[in-house]
């Protein structure tokens, strides 16, 4: 089963899910919003982008930058559980392996 991480009004969330929607796609989301994710999760997610993935282009973000680019990995983990909004996304994973970060049609054509 696919498994979805987001928040349900973000634009790229939406179109990441109306692709996979468009697929026949079945998937569970999991929403930033009302759940929150673990560190466990988090270092998967790492692991996978080759750094904590951080939505660097994003409100939230630019809110914390200072104190996340001064931070060590402990702390920079600290504010992006205290701060999900600033988490980049969607992140698509299927059986606990994450597939993709972020939406990019091409990647997502390639899975499926």
């Amino acid at each position: 089963m696919y498994q979805m991480y987001g928040i349900p009004n973000c634009n790229t969330v939406k179109k990441a899910k109306d692709f996979l929607e468009e697929q026949g796609v079945e998937y569970s989301f999991f929403n930033f919003k009302k759940e929150t994710p673990n560190k466990t999760m988090l270092k998967r997610w790492k692991s996978f982008f080759g750094d904590f993935p951080a939505n660097k282009r994003g409100p939230t973000f630019r809110k914390i930058k200072e104190d996340y680019e001064a931070a060590n990995a402990a702390g920079k983990e600290s504010l992006l559980l205290e701060n999900l909004s600033a988490i980049k996304r969607p992140i698509l994973e299927k059986d606990g392996e994450v597939l993709a970060i972020g939406f990019d049609e091409e990647v997502y054509q390639s899975l499926f």
